[in-house]
């Protein structure tokens, strides 16, 4: 068993690093601090073939492996977090369901701006009073000869702001089954969006609103009985969360470790002092071990065997370590950690929301639990007790 990259692995990872250090360096806390989409870089991305990474060659992509996307979200987190953020939304997420689904009408329509870096997509899914319970959604499409009327709202949506197009989840008919997706392009008669709320990170997200917006049944992207398709998605996109959150842990961890060599309290570095020695022991050991269990579940998955459970316990580990880890840095850099002026600040908060979105660590403990006992335990009352 081999936990090492390969040959062509590292020569990946060294021009990934190589490009971050040369052209994205310079302005990162800049990009961090900025809701707005950095639009040149996703240019630049595209240009480097780190855009569309996972995606097949005869769709317009690189064609590579789950692997060398993580690869790319690492390498380039360690020098800009906030450029992974695009290399996540050109690789995992609405992308990965919108190349695996769309029609070939719809891939020639979108597809090449998306992987360009020209235009954005973004997941309308969550909903006021359907979060975790997605199935219980209410944004719902209604037939009307050649088209489908839509009416609901949508929240949380990463990238609403300035997204183009939109992967919409709506409700053809009642029940699961009655659960598919829609394409809505930004602009579309009935379809507004909202103005601009802000996350604890700073990221911006806008209410999305649908009143009678008609849309040709030709943006259909997933029809009724989609549903099962669309979230099973979320087993690869769990795999761009964990590699974000953990690379943003070992940023903050990278930052610390250099404070820590060079601070000098009570006429010694700090790093000569046990009490910090230990910490940064204890960073290190949830740094590898989550690492490991994200490249088990990358490797696996890139071999046909995408594990729901694999996927899921290595986000969660993902998540709780690169958050945990980022937490201690900032404490170990005291208040230049707790400083925008220094990045580590902008991995707490961006770590902390990683454990809510794309399934919070508590749906993930679930999940987990129901392989470990091979049943499945409904999180809803029972039928009888229902009101």
């Amino acid at each position: 068993m081999d936990f090492q990259l390969n040959q062509e692995q590292r020569a990946f990872a060294d021009s990934v690093r190589r490009f971050a250090r040369a052209e994205l360096a310079a302005d990162a806390l800049k990009r961090a601090h900025s809701p707005a989409f950095p639009w040149d870089v996703a240019a630049k991305l595209s240009e480097m073939g780190l855009l569309g990474i996972t995606i097949r060659e005869e769709d317009g992509g690189v064609g590579g492996t789950l692997m060398d996307a993580v690869i790319a979200i690492q390498e380039l987190a360690l020098v800009c977090p906030k450029s992974a953020d695009v290399v996540q939304a050109g690789n995992f997420g609405p992308i990965r369901t919108f190349a695996e689904y769309a029609s070939p009408e719809q891939k020639e329509r979108w597809l090449g701006d998306l992987l360009g870096g020209r235009k954005l997509l973004a997941l309308g899914m969550s909903e006021p009073d359907a979060g975790s319970a997605v199935t219980d959604l209410k944004t719902s499409a209604r037939e009307d000869g050649d088209h489908y009327v839509i009416s609901g709202s949508k929240v949380f949506s990463t990238h609403s702001p300035e997204a183009t197009l939109f992967l919409i989840y709506v409700r053809f008919a009642p029940g699961v089954g009655g659960i598919g997706s829609v394409l809505i392009e930004r602009g579309t008669p009935g379809f507004a969006v909202g103005q601009p709320s802000a996350f604890m990170s700073g990221e911006e997200w806008c209410q999305l609103y649908f009143e009678d917006c008609r849309i040709p049944k030709a943006n259909v992207l997933l029809g009724p009985g989609g549903f099962k398709k669309q979230i099973a998605g979320f087993n690869v996109e769990r795999i761009g969360n964990a590699s974000r959150a953990l690379a943003l842990g070992r940023h903050a961890f990278n930052l610390a470790k250099a404070h820590a060599e060079t601070r000098i309290q009570f006429g010694r570095p700090l790093c000569e002092f046990q009490g910090l020695q230990w910490k940064f022991a204890d960073m290190a050991l949830k740094l590898e071990s989550a690492q490991l269990l994200l490249y088990r579940a990358a490797t696996n998955a890139d071999n046909g065997l995408p594990s729901a459970y694999e996927t899921s316990i290595a986000k969660l580990s993902c998540n709780l370590a690169g958050f945990e880890v980022a937490n201690e840095a900032l404490q170990i850099m005291g208040g230049t950690g707790y400083s925008q002026e220094a990045l580590v600040e902008y991995c707490v908060k961006r770590t902390r929301g990683w454990m809510i979105a794309g399934g919070s660590i508590e749906i993930l403990k679930n999940r987990i639990a129901e392989e470990l006992f091979e049943r499945r335990f409904d999180q809803r009352p029972p039928r009888e007790s229902r009101s």
